[in-house]
């Protein structure tokens, strides 16, 4: 059964990995909240693990609070996770969410209507056409919220744009939490959080342990060379990895 928020409870089970798995006992994500706005309903991607619930509603709350603006929503996972038709490889065991880089003020002062919700692009924090940042698109606000959600003790990893990391490097402000801010293509209209496995989550399998370092090293010198930069040939689209014996079960409800 699919809970509402309110009806939260500790039974939620996700199963195998980020890229292969489900979640029973799925919460949906509501349209609104203190501090945040869903976007893309209709894509029924609202739904995530208990812990994913809580965590969007406190560093939401957290903006508010802060008057950093509102957090608008993207992708967390579906009913009962599992392989999504199209746009995510990951988001499978409800542990994983996109949140724009739009921390609208506009959006501050009311609720989006139903058309802006499903119409409205996030927008890239890059410059046309080159890996600098724009300063028209970035903002305080941004670095604020990335570093609350790092110093989060149930967050694994947080995937942004290279770029978004050099300049995290760049500053002259502590780094300690740098280190789960992991480069990644694209995610330059978002930033992808990323939670740990609930410790009563007995078939989850979480992913490798990050490194030891910050990251602000030669490892991100590669994000910007030609090889990174060039496209890999297409080749024939990957088979979907097996999923759990114990999603066939999960998926078929």
């Amino acid at each position: 059964m699919i809970k509402q928020a309110a009806q939260i409870d500790d039974s939620a089970q996700s199963i195998g990995s980020y890229t292969a798995g489900c979640l029973s006992g799925a919460v949906t994500l509501p349209q609104n909240g203190t501090g945040y706005q869903l976007m893309r309903p209709t894509r029924g991607r609202s739904y995530g693990h208990p812990d994913l619930i809580r965590f969007i509603e406190s560093i939401a709350r957290t903006a508010h609070l802060q008057h950093w603006g509102v957090l608008l929503i993207g992708d967390l996972g579906q009913p009962r996770g599992g392989p999504t038709p199209s746009g995510h490889r990951s988001h499978q065991t409800g542990l994983d969410v996109d949140i724009w880089y739009l921390l609208s003020q506009q959006a501050a002062t009311r609720s989006l209507a139903f058309n802006e919700r499903e119409t409205w692009s996030a927008p890239s924090v890059l410059a046309a056409k080159s890996d600098a940042i724009d300063d028209n698109q970035w903002s305080i606000a941004h670095e604020k919220i990335l570093e609350t959600a790092a110093r989060r003790p149930e967050v694994d990893r947080i995937f942004v744009n290279p770029s978004v990391k050099r300049l995290l490097c760049a500053r002259k402000s502590a780094h300690d939490w740098l280190r789960k801010i992991r480069p990644w293509w694209g995610h330059d209209d978002h930033f992808h959080v990323r939670l740990k496995c609930p410790l009563n989550n007995k078939n989850c399998t979480g992913q490798e342990p990050l490194p030891e370092s910050d990251g602000c090293d030669a490892s991100l010198a590669w994000w910007f060379s030609e090889e990174a930069k060039t496209p890999v040939p297409a080749a024939k689209k990957p088979e979907p990895l097996a999923l759990p014996a114990l999603c066939d079960v999960v998926l078929k409800k």
